[in-house]
């Protein structure tokens, strides 16, 4: 039986393209991509514009490409950061216990059942569509690093009964060492996972606040993409790539990183079995 699932690769194929549109070829952009009126507008699809230019005068594909970098970016930070936090946390609550664990536990349950979405449309409101993509970030890694500390609180509270933790403590070995040598290595494959799955939560409600208008504005994603491309009428002029591109890329977006997800979590727990 294999390990690798077909999931996995063809997802792993998908968030490569993304990663090579995203990172790579912004470098190759001939002007800035966000700039208005550095072209013709309203051009269609040629050989020096590949998917022609909007009605604010921009290349539409490296505008696209820049798009997708600023949408990795959120994602990626926002899910590294709530996943390290989250699993650190949740493994010293678990490990720990007593006071600690109560006081970490309650801080999580407290950030859990405060609803993000209406956090961040305030947020964005009061500062009038002019929130930094930073700002952005730091408030969905405050809302998004108790999920996976509830599960590393879990996985810690079980491991911590096992008789090589016992052996380790009665080695006279501290806590930090037996945390990251004995027990972190436990959960990183379900980190990956939780890491993939952060990643399109996180891009997902940037996309959502920019379509409305209360994103960064100023930054180029997939969401603003859109937000212009609804505010210049993009489908009355028929501008079919400049609406169709960042909602396609998002679904093929979230569709690699399910699959990921998915197939990792598949691999992981084959693999697992089998030990």
């Amino acid at each position: 039986m294999r390990l690798v699932k077909p999931r996995l690769v063809v997802g792993l194929v998908i968030v490569g393209v993304f990663l090579v549109l995203g990172v790579i070829a912004p470098l190759f952009a001939p002007e800035d991509p966000t700039a208005w009126n550095t072209y013709f507008r309203n051009k269609p699809p040629s050989s020096l514009h590949l998917m022609g230019t909007n009605n604010l005068g921009q290349d539409i594909f490296w505008l696209l490409t820049w798009s997708i970098r600023n949408s990795l970016w959120i994602g990626l930070s926002v899910a590294a950061l709530a996943t390290a936090i989250g699993v650190l946390v949740g493994m010293l609550a678990g490990f720990v216990g007593g006071f600690l664990d109560r006081v970490l536990t309650l801080c999580m349950d407290v950030v859990i059942a405060v609803p993000s979405l209406p956090i961040l449309i305030l947020i964005s409101a009061l500062l009038g569509g002019n929130a930094s993509l930073v700002i952005i970030a730091m408030v969905l890694v405050i809302f998004n690093w108790p999920w996976p500390g509830r599960q590393a609180r879990a996985m810690a509270l079980s491991l911590r009964e096992r008789e090589f933790i016992n052996v380790a403590q009665a080695s006279g070995e501290s806590t930090a060492k037996i945390l990251i040598l004995e027990i972190l290595p436990f959960m990183l494959g379900w980190a990956l996972a939780n890491f993939v799955n952060t990643i399109l939560v996180a891009i997902a409600a940037e996309s959502g606040l920019a379509i409305i208008g209360l994103s960064s504005l100023k930054e180029a994603t997939l969401g603003t993409m859109i937000y212009w491309a609804m505010q210049h009428q993009a489908l009355l002029l028929e501008q079919w790539f400049w609406i169709l591109s960042p909602i396609l890329s998002i679904m093929l977006l979230f569709i690699g990183l399910f699959l990921v997800s998915t197939g990792w979590s598949d691999y992981f727990a084959t693999r697992r079995g089998r030990q």
